[in-house]
C-alpha cells in the first residue's frame, strides 16, 4: 500500500513515485489505516532527504496497511529562505497539530546550538509536543536529540558529552522480548551520528525498557510508556540512507577545511570498505598538509557508489512493529465504541417496538 501524503507532496517523492513501475501516489486523506505525523527539525541541509528517509521507511513497513502522514516543523529552528519556503509549501501549520487526530508521531532532532538543550529557543513547544502525544497518541517515536529531549523533560535525566563523535554503523544485540523487536535478532546493525548519550542506568533507574544497545556504540533503542502513549527512543539513526553518513563526513571534513572545527572528523566506523577507507585517507593526508576548502574539489565523491545500507531490514522491521502496535491499539479503542454503537442500536429498536403498541 503506497504512503498517502496530506497536502502537497513534496517533489522528491513524486519523482520517486512517478518512476517506472512505481506504485500510483496519493495525498488525500482517508479515514481508513493509520494517521501519523512527522515532526522533521533538522537542519535545512538536511530537511528533504530526512522527508525521503522516513517516506521510504514507513513506504517500505506498512505492507498493506494504509498510512497517512502529515508533515510538521517546529518553530523556533532556525531557517534559511530556502528551507522556510520548502516548509512553506509541503508543510502543514504546527497549530493543525493540535486539532489532528493522531496514531503515532515521529519527531526528529536537529542540530543543537546549546549544551543545556533547555536553552534552545524551540524548548518551549518540543516540551508542549511530548505532553501532547502522551495523552493524545498511542505511541510517538523520538530521534536522537528528540529522545534525549524527552527524557530531559521527563524524568531529568542528562545527556552526557562524548569524547568524540558516536559516529557510523554499530552492531547490537537484544537486551530483551519486546513486541517492537518481534523478528529482531542479535547482531542488527544501526547507524549512529551524535556526540552525546543518555545512559542505561539512569534510564532503568527511572523505568524505562532497554531494548538494544552495543558495547561500542551504548544504548540503540529504548521505551516507555508515559500516559497513553508508548515513548519509542531512538539514540541512532534506523531511518537513514546508504548515503547519509557519507554526506555528515563530507560535511564535517569541509567544515574542518573552513576552520570551522579543529579536528579533522574520524572515519564512521563500520560504514566504507577496505579500498573505500583508503582512498579516504589518502584524502585526508592531502587535506591535513594543505588545508583550504578548495582541495574539497578533488574529494573522492564516486566512492559513494560502492556504500550500501546494512541496516535496512532491521529498521523495516522495527518500523513495521511499530506500525503492527499502532494498528492494535487503535482497534483496541474501537472496541467499546462499538459495543456502545450496538448496546444503543439495540435499545432504540426495543423503544420503536414498545411505542408502536402504546395507544
Amino acid at each position: 500500500m503506497p504512503l498517502i501524503i496530506e497536502g502537497r507532496v513534496p517533489s522528491h517523492w513524486l519523482e520517486r513515485r512517478n518512476a517506472p513501475g512505481a506504485a500510483p501516489i496519493d495525498h488525500v486523506r482517508t479515514s481508513a489505516g493509520l494517521h501519523v505525523a512527522l515532526i522533521n527539525n533538522m537542519p535545512d541541509p538536511a530537511l528533504e532527504d530526512t522527508e525521503l528517509q522516513f517516506f521510504d521507511l514507513l513506504d517500505a513497513a506498512s505492507g498493506a496497511t494504509p498510512v497517512c502522514i502529515r508533515l510538521y516543523s517546529l518553530t523556533g529552528v532556525p531557517r534559511t529562505d530556502r528551507g522556510q519556503r520548502h516548509l512553506n509549501s509541503f508543510y502543514f501549520e504546527f497549530d493543525d497539530l493540535w486539532k489532528t487526530p493522531l496514531d503515532g508521531i515521529i519527531i526528529t532532532g536537529t542540530e543543537p546550538h546549546h549544551s543545556d538543550l533547555r536553552n534552545e529557543p524551540y524548548w518551549g513547544l518540543m516540551t508542549e509536543v511530548f505532553d501532547w502525544a502522551a495523552r493524545n497518541t498511542s505511541s510517538t517515536i523520538l530521534s536522537c536529540l528528540a529522545a534525549h529531549a524527552s527524557v530531559l523533560h521527563f524524568d531529568r535525566i542528562p545527556r552526557h558529552r562524548l569524547a568524540d563523535k558516536r559516529f557510523g554503523v554499530f552492531e547490537a544485540a537484544k537486551n530483551c522480548d519486546h513486541p517492537l523487536m518481534n523478528g529482531i535478532k542479535d547482531g542488527l546493525r544501526l547507524p549512529h551520528s551524535r556526540w552525546n548519550e543518555v545512559r542505561a542506568n539512569e534510564l532503568s533507574a527511572a523505568g524505562y525498557d532497554v531494548l538494544t544497545s552495543s558495547p561500542l556504540a551504548g544504548i540503540d533503542v529504548f521505551v516507555k510508556k508515559i500516559r497513553k502513549s508508548l515513548f519509542l527512543h531512538f539514540q541512532g539513526h534506523p531511518e537513514y540512507s546508504s548515503e547519509t553518513l557519507f554526506k555528515e563526513y563530507r560535511r564535517d571534513i569541509r567544515r574542518f577545511l573552513r576552520g570551522e572545527r579543529e579536528t579533522y572528523p574520524t572515519m564512521p566506523h563500520g560504514y566504507f570498505d577496505r579500498v573505500t577507507a583508503e582512498i579516504l585517507e589518502t584524502f585526508q593526508q592531502k587535506a591535513v598538509m594543505d588545508r583550504g576548502e578548495a582541495i574539497m574539489n578533488s574529494f573522492p565523491e564516486s566512492v559513494a557508489r560502492s556504500l550500501q545500507n546494512a541496516w535496512h531490514s532491521s529498521a523495516v522491521l522495527i518500523y513495521s512493529n511499530w506500525l503492527q502496535y499502532l494498528a492494535s491499539e487503535k482497534a483496541r479503542s474501537s472496541v467499546f465504541p462499538a459495543m456502545m454503537a450496538t448496546y444503543s442500536n439495540a435499545r432504540e429498536k426495543r423503544l420503536t417496538v414498545q411505542n408502536r403498541g402504546r395507544p
